[in-house]
């Protein structure tokens, strides 16, 4: 048999195609990536489905809607890990509280004038100012009276919750003696509602109340219905982190 002898001539080396490995690497890392982005969003894409589905389920059953809540607070968090509030049950203490508030508008409202709803894991109850004091006045309208007995056993079932009173008028001037202008006049109001409920029992220290005048619109003050609807009072609750 003949040996087969390769002399060195015959091999060579192209140092300039070294960077086709790396190059190589490179492409195979970011193939990896965008199918780990895919699955992600995939998977998000089922979760949000799974809510809507059971949304639509339980309003067409006539039940409360309670996975609103879900939904909503899924919107807002990106990050879906379980965190301490899923441990510790503080999520469900907010989709009741979300149920009871709704619960109150539903049964008291007659008239359009209550809204219960979540932003930024907040529960916002608005109520129209209308419904709580008269044109030009800070004074509560007795009518308003039962609706705030009713607001308050809500309330003195959840201590862990702070609620920020918040003011709203249109954009109507105002002149008086009494308030000077719109921001008086909704700081005032908001002040009036706090200390009716420290009067019956709600800890002030979970209370605030701000007055925000004319500044925050939920519709143009260009018509009745828009200036009617921008008169309110809301309560803002959201989950304290201290002990009353």
């Amino acid at each position: 048999m003949r040996d087969t002898q390769y002399h060195n001539s015959f091999i060579t080396y192209d140092d300039d195609a070294t960077w086709l490995v790396t190059y190589a690497d490179m492409m195979t890392l970011l193939l990896v990536f965008f199918v780990l982005l895919y699955t992600l969003s995939a998977f998000e894409k089922q979760q949000v489905e799974a809510v809507m589905e059971t949304v639509k389920n339980e309003i067409q059953q006539e039940k409360d809607p309670e996975d609103i809540m879900a939904l909503l607070e899924f919107s807002q968090v990106p990050d879906q890990k379980i965190s301490i509030e899923d441990v510790t049950g503080l999520t469900l203490r907010k989709k009741s509280l979300f149920k009871d508030m709704s619960r109150l508008a539903k049964n008291f409202d007659q008239a359009g004038h209550l809204e219960t709803y979540a932003l930024g894991g907040k529960i916002i109850f608005r109520v129209s100012g209308e419904v709580l004091f008269s044109s030009g006045s800070a004074a509560l309208n007795a009518g308003a009276l039962p609706l705030f007995d009713r607001m308050i056993a809500v309330f003195e079932d959840y201590p862990d919750f702070t609620i920020n009173i918040k003011g709203h008028t249109d954009n109507v001037p105002i002149s008086t003696q009494a308030f000077p202008s719109n921001w008086e006049l909704s700081a005032i109001r908001a002040t009036t509602v706090l200390k009716y409920l420290v009067a019956k029992g709600i800890a002030p220290q979970r209370l605030t109340a701000t007055g925000y005048g004319e500044i925050m619109p939920l519709l143009p003050n260009t018509t009745d219905a828009g200036r009617t609807a921008n008169r309110r009072v809301e309560f803002v609750l959201e989950k304290s982190q201290t002990r009353f």
